[in-house]
């Protein structure tokens, strides 16, 4: 473990380290719910261009259908940019301490020139491994889509939920459970209030709620 963290903190392998730790943060944050999936993210339109998601605010970006094409290539734009780089730093990093370590380097211009290669494989592993991703957050985009039986129904917090940070809450259909991301278009919503589900915001992705008391 010792030689591990010796090797992490060495001068060839501190940048990807570094790019590991900043994830390892970033998800951190959102565990204790003062970030969320989106608050950093990439969006693609049918017509080539692309679009940056900080802190929930759009720009338009560069027109090119290459780059839109690449982005789609490794899965972005239809996962959260977060989760792809998480797949990208982790493998990168292993890479790098692997690589350092049984060419006995320990020169960081040599370390960095070891990186490109290491970068561009590390994007193929996340390619392949967030394949099942895609998948769920494609099933979880889907759910707008049945909003004429979702809006209007109560739902309970399950991760606190702001006017300016996604939550997650559950709402039952039919008997069964479905996990909806959402914001608070009032006060803040703590886990296990109810609240009411009122619309869907199509450029954010998720449903607004508002509090709810039985009583009122």
């Amino acid at each position: 473990m010792t030689e591990l963290l010796a090797a992490a903190v060495s001068p060839p392998n501190l940048l990807p380290t570094g790019l590991l730790v900043f994830v390892l943060l970033y998800w951190l944050t959102v565990i204790v719910g003062l970030l969320d999936l989106k608050t950093v993210d990439l969006s693609i339109d049918d017509h080539g261009h692309f679009h940056h998601d900080a802190a929930g605010h759009h720009h338009d970006g560069v027109g090119t259908s290459w780059l839109n094409g690449a982005l789609a290539f490794f899965n972005l734009g239809r996962i959260p940019l977060m989760v792809f780089l998480s797949f990208v730093f982790l493998p990168l990093w292993v890479g790098s301490v692997l690589v350092n370590y049984y060419t006995g380097n320990t020169s960081l211009p040599l370390g960095l020139a070891f990186l490109l290669p290491l970068f561009v494989g590390s994007l193929f592993v996340a390619k392949v491994f967030t394949l099942p991703f895609v998948k769920l957050f494609a099933a979880l985009e889907k759910d707008h889509d049945s909003g004429a039986v979702v809006i209007g129904k109560v739902c309970t917090i399950v991760l606190p939920a702001t006017a300016d940070h996604l939550g997650q809450a559950a709402v039952r259909i039919d008997g069964a459970p479905l996990m909806l991301n959402v914001r608070s278009t009032a006060a803040p919503l703590a886990k296990g209030e109810t609240a009411l589900v009122i619309d869907f915001d199509a450029q954010r992705k998720c449903y607004l709620i508002e509090p709810y008391s039985a009583a009122g």
